[in-house]
């Protein structure tokens, strides 16, 4: 049986485009025969004398038996060239339009509308989480699909979104533009710009990304609708997908600790440096955005992860109604587990401790695969993550078995200045679970 998202990848580069063709044919059709009933006084009489010059120059240079397969090759003729001219002055007409709509755009047309068709086809993904890790994953699913939703995760409290929560009271903007760079397809100046950050010698600007302030004059611009001002956003970054945050409640997170105390605010839990014991969501009467949930029920597969396991991919679980659609849902449900451990929140976690951490907070049945990283850095890579008390995560395969997952291992790393998942190595894994 083919499944759903493979029989929509092999009709992609026709979707939209056979009604289209049979609409352009009938229409060519219901013209020829208007034309021929209200002309006919006039065509027939023209086609005939036509037909007699073709044969009387025909009788002249072809035996006889043959004159009608020479008149009927000759009609051929005049039907493919015909094709062929209206074929060209379409194309041409496209192009005008496309060159017009887009300058940019001179050549690799037809490539590029294939490949919109195709994505605009593939499977429906819904990833949750946040941080470096959930942009960094999305740059790999949108060479997949386009029919993505990112669930970010709103808890940040720190750096340009805290302070724009202070004096806008608005919901913390930087996770979400991470993942609306990740998506887009705008040009590298207008991503590096969202981007950019300004340095410390920018007075009250420094250390404002643009990204976060225009984010926030979007926001004043749609009387303080969040969700309008994420959207404005999209179309402007032309997004493949959408990203919209898991809540549109204020919240922020609560950590009681090993030794039973209470750290609030995600900052301060990070800085704490001190053992988690349970993770909370304030306020509790917080709700999962719709569109969230919606995704979730209707998706062909959902990636959790990667990212901080208590500060990125908790905050997602914990709001009200996400992680029971999590339960309920009969797509495959995937967990990509980081490849480094985290100072202050994963110390020395191996894989299966990741996982039992994530039941633990949220229940069991949130996902049913780990996805992991069996590479091994460089020593020298390693000696530099040590010396900040960051170690590689044991990927402890038969751990995470006996908790009742399926385990997709490989070597998924990509190691620069720092060692973090290769996207498209990830997007690749991920879209062989769906395929299995």
């Amino acid at each position: 049986m083919i499944r759903r998202h493979r029989l929509r990848k092999l009709l992609a580069s026709t979707a939209g485009l056979r009604k289209a063709v049979g609409l352009l044919l009938l229409g060519c059709v219901a013209f020829l025969l208007g034309v021929g009933l209200s002309f006919r006084e006039i065509i027939y009489p023209a086609l005939r004398w036509l037909a007699d010059k073709i044969h009387a120059g025909l009788s002249r240079i072809v035996p006889g038996e043959k004159i009608a397969f020479a008149e009927w090759a000759i009609g051929s003729i005049f039907l493919l060239m015909g094709a062929y001219f209206i074929y060209r002055g379409v194309r041409a007409v496209m192009n005008h339009i496309l060159e017009t709509i887009n300058p940019g755009l001179v050549t690799g047309k037809v490539d590029v509308y294939m490949r919109r068709q195709q994505l605009a086809q593939g499977p429906r993904i819904v990833a949750l989480g946040g941080g470096t890790g959930l942009s960094t994953l999305l740059r790999g699913l949108k060479q997949h699909s386009s029919n993505i939703t990112a669930v970010v995760t709103v808890t940040d409290d720190g750096g340009s979104s805290g302070r724009l929560i202070q004096d806008k009271n608005m919901m913390p903007p930087g996770d979400i533009r991470n993942c609306l760079v990740a998506l887009s397809d705008a040009e590298k100046a207008m991503t590096d710009l969202f981007q950019h950050r300004f340095r410390g010698d920018s007075g009250s600007l420094s250390g404002h990304s643009i990204g976060n302030l225009l984010i926030a004059a979007l926001v004043d611009q749609a009387g303080g609708d969040f969700e309008k001002a994420v959207q404005i956003a999209s179309d402007v970054l032309a997004i493949r997908g959408r990203v919209v945050p898991a809540t549109l409640n204020h919240v922020s997170l609560r950590a009681v600790l090993e030794d039973g105390s209470e750290v609030c605010g995600e900052t301060k839990i990070v800085a704490s440096g001190r053992k988690i014991k349970q993770l909370f969501i304030d306020p509790e009467w917080s709700v999962a955005h719709p569109a969230a949930v919606e995704a979730i029920r209707s998706a062909d597969i959902i990636c959790i992860g990667p990212g901080s396991v208590y500060t990125s991919v908790l905050p997602n679980l914990l709001v009200p109604g996400v992680a029971e659609a999590l339960k309920q849902a009969t797509a495959p449900k995937v967990y990509i587990c980081n490849v480094m451990t985290q100072p202050g929140e994963s110390d020395d976690f191996s894989a299966s401790e990741h996982v039992k951490v994530l039941f633990d907070n949220a229940g069991y049945g949130i996902f049913d695969t780990v996805v992991i990283n069996t590479g091994i850095p460089s020593e020298q890579a390693l000696e530099k993550y040590e010396a900040t008390g960051a170690h590689r995560v044991d990927p402890d395969i038969d751990r995470l078995r006996a908790l009742g997952v399926k385990v997709f291992k490989g070597n998924l790393m990509s190691e620069s200045d720092f060692v973090r998942h290769d996207p498209m190595k990830v997007a690749e894994r991920i879209m062989s679970v769906i395929d299995r």
